[in-house]
């Protein structure tokens, strides 16, 4: 079982980082339309502050939660339970929109699905672990506040 969720969890970090090379060796990183800039700006920030919040120590690219992780409610993830990824998300759509492309755009889709899957997988392990997660869950929304 643990075989299976190994590979589960390559496949989505995988499929994760293929869909950033794609936007990112696509296009300007730093977008150029101010409104954009704005947007990629709060991506950043957002990430930033959910960086810190976390701490290296509690920051891991795979989904399964390690022993000595601790559950993180302070910051950004008092409003949101995947601020990184919403930084990630803000980040790439601004640069998508930029400099639009199919290509780009279909990236950010598949972008879009694999983070979804890859944050399920990664609550219902959190769930396992933590017996308040279900609650934090109620008053959390998942990436976007009191949207999804």
């Amino acid at each position: 079982m643990a075989n299976v969720s190994l590979h589960k969890s390559m496949l989505l970090v995988g499929v994760q980082f293929i869909c950033i090379g794609i936007i990112v060796l696509t296009g300007p990183i730093i977008v150029s339309m101010s409104w954009l800039l704005g947007l990629e700006l709060a991506g950043v920030i957002i990430g930033l502050w959910a960086f810190q919040a976390m701490t290296i120590k509690n920051l891991h690219i795979f989904p399964e939660v390690h022993k000595t992780s601790v559950l993180v409610t302070h910051g950004p993830y008092h409003f949101i339970r995947h601020p990184m990824y919403t930084a990630l998300l803000l980040c790439t759509l601004a640069m998508i929109l930029d400099e639009f492309s199919t290509l780009r755009l279909v990236a950010w889709v598949f972008l879009v699905v694999d983070l979804i899957v890859k944050l399920t997988y990664e609550e219902t392990l959190l769930v396992q672990r933590f017996q308040e997660y279900t609650r934090y869950q109620r008053h959390t929304s998942r990436l976007i506040p009191y949207v999804f």
